[in-house]
């Protein structure tokens, strides 16, 4: 199992002032604006379904 993979800042209010919380995988609280907030990795994009332009490399 991996480790938890920590935000930097609160996306809400740009402290960092951030701990785990016990709400759950990937909760998080900002002890700065007192927000609990949950973070959820989705999936990577590819280039035809947003991803970067310049990461294609067509020649």
């Amino acid at each position: 199992m991996s480790e938890r993979a920590a935000p930097f800042f609160c996306p809400y209010c740009g402290d960092e002032d951030l701990r785990p919380s016990e709400a759950g995988h990937g909760a998080w609280e900002c002890h700065g604006c007192r927000r609990a907030f949950q973070l959820k990795f989705l999936g990577l994009l590819s280039p035809t379904n947003g991803g970067n332009q310049s990461d294609r490399h067509d020649d």
